[in-house]
């Protein structure tokens, strides 16, 4: 193969590499904006979960207090034997309170050695507004975990596009030195890098616009 033929592989080859490195190049960009919004958008969803989390635990919170308060109103009542007053109070308990308050006064805990001091230490004693504070911090917790992952993938994207760049710049440069041997090992290079990146980055999610 003569000088001039072998010149003008390189540059076919240089010229297809070029070609390729920045459709690629182009592509991780669009990738990198894509998930930075991805990531965006579900921190977003992050916030307004534990906004509701903390509403949900205020709330239980509250009930919880409510219930503390009429059930020492009733233990006074009880202490002074004071049997209207006792079962007015008795009657407001909430629908949530009152399972186990029954199950605490099946115990006999005047009676009983051992028995739970309050309702409040009976399994009985569930709050929907504590449990529902609960799944929205878990939710919020994986949604973290979501955003996380958004990052580190737009991170990737951002790192095959300064690799494929590298591409460019090894393809870019084969086809202006003068050194057959330099000039080939520069080609080499850039098609081993852009290769090892385009296998890499096809192994990442893709999100797309819909």
């Amino acid at each position: 193969m003569t000088e001039a033929h072998r010149r003008d592989w390189v540059e076919i080859a240089a010229t297809v590499l070029l070609a390729f490195a920045a459709v690629a190049t182009a592509w991780s960009s669009y990738q990198a904006t894509r998930w930075n919004g991805e990531q965006a958008k579900t921190s977003g969803r992050v916030n307004k979960t534990r906004i509701e989390a903390a509403r949900a635990s205020d709330l239980a919170n509250a009930q919880e207090q409510v219930d503390v308060a009429t059930f020492m109103q009733w233990v006074d009542a009880y202490a002074r034997g004071e049997t209207e007053l006792l079962n007015f109070y008795r009657e407001r308990f909430r629908e949530e309170f009152k399972p186990a308050f029954n199950a605490w006064i099946a115990t006999k805990p005047l009676k009983t050695e051992g028995a739970p001091l309050t309702p409040f230490a009976m399994p009985q004693y569930r709050l929907a507004a504590k449990a529902e504070a609960g799944r929205l911090d878990r939710g919020a917790e994986e949604l973290s975990a979501q955003v996380r992952r958004n990052i580190q993938r737009a991170s990737n994207y951002v790192l095959g596009v300064v690799l494929f760049a590298v591409a460019l710049f090894f393809a870019g440069m084969s086809t202006k030195l003068t050194a057959p041997g330099l000039r080939m090992t520069m080609l080499v290079v850039g098609y081993v890098i852009f290769v090892g990146t385009a296998v890499w980055i096809a192994t990442s999610p893709v999100s797309v616009a819909v």
